[in-house]
C-alpha cells in the first residue's frame, strides 16, 4: 500500500473547513513556535477555484498573536484536478498537482526559496512542509490539516469521491 493517497480533483477534495495545527523551527537558532486555527475552502465568486483563508493563533517564543492567511486557489485550465496557488493579490505562489497524492514545488521569494513538499494521507488528513532558505532564513514549516466535519459541504456524501477506494466503496 502507497504512503501516498492520490486525489483526482484537488479543488474538490480541499473544499470545505480544515483544523490546522503547524510547528515552525528555526533551524538556526533551535527557536521553535506554533499555529493552531482554521482553515476554509470556500467557491471564488469571479473564476473556478478556491478562496482559502487561514485563521488562528501563532506562538513564537512565548507570545500568542492573532494571524491569518489568505490564498487563491485556480484550477488548471487542462482539466487534469491540478491548481495554481496564488497570493490574495494575484501574484504567483505555487502549482499543486495531487494526482499522485504527493507534490514538490518551488516559491522564489527575493533571496530566499521556499520548497514545499504536500502529501495527502486520506480522505480527511494532508501535510505541508516547507523549507525555507535563504541569507537570513533556515525554517521548516510542518502543518497538518484534518477534515473539519462540521464545516461541510466537503465532507461524507456531499463530497464527490477522489479516491479509488472511496468510489468503489462497499463493492467488495
Amino acid at each position: 500500500m502507497s504512503e501516498y493517497w492520490p486525489v483526482t480533483d484537488v479543488l474538490a477534495y480541499l473544499a470545505g473547513g480544515w483544523r490546522v495545527e503547524r510547528s515552525v523551527r528555526d533551524l538556526a537558532s533551535g527557536a521553535r513556535g506554533s499555529f493552531s486555527g482554521a482553515t476554509v475552502f470556500e467557491p471564488l465568486d469571479d473564476e473556478r477555484g478556491l478562496l482559502h483563508h487561514e485563521s488562528g493563533t501563532f506562538v513564537w517564543q512565548d507570545v500568542a498573536r492573532p494571524a491569518e492567511r489568505t490564498l487563491r486557489f485556480l484550477a488548471d485550465d487542462d482539466g487534469t484536478g491540478r491548481a495554481d496557488v496564488r497570493f490574495a493579490d494575484g501574484r504567483p505562489f505555487h502549482d499543486l498537482d495531487l494526482t499522485s497524492g504527493h507534490h514538490v514545488s518551488d516559491h522564489p521569494c527575493a533571496a530566499d526559496l521556499y520548497r514545499g513538499e504536500f502529501t495527502v494521507h486520506d480522505a480527511d488528513h494532508w501535510r505541508t512542509v516547507w523549507r525555507v532558505g535563504g541569507p537570513a532564513k533556515d525554517l521548516l514549516l510542518t502543518t497538518d490539516y484534518t477534515r473539519d466535519s462540521e464545516r461541510g459541504p466537503a465532507h461524507d456524501s456531499e463530497r464527490k469521491p477522489q479516491h479509488a477506494s472511496e468510489r468503489n466503496s462497499g463493492q467488495g
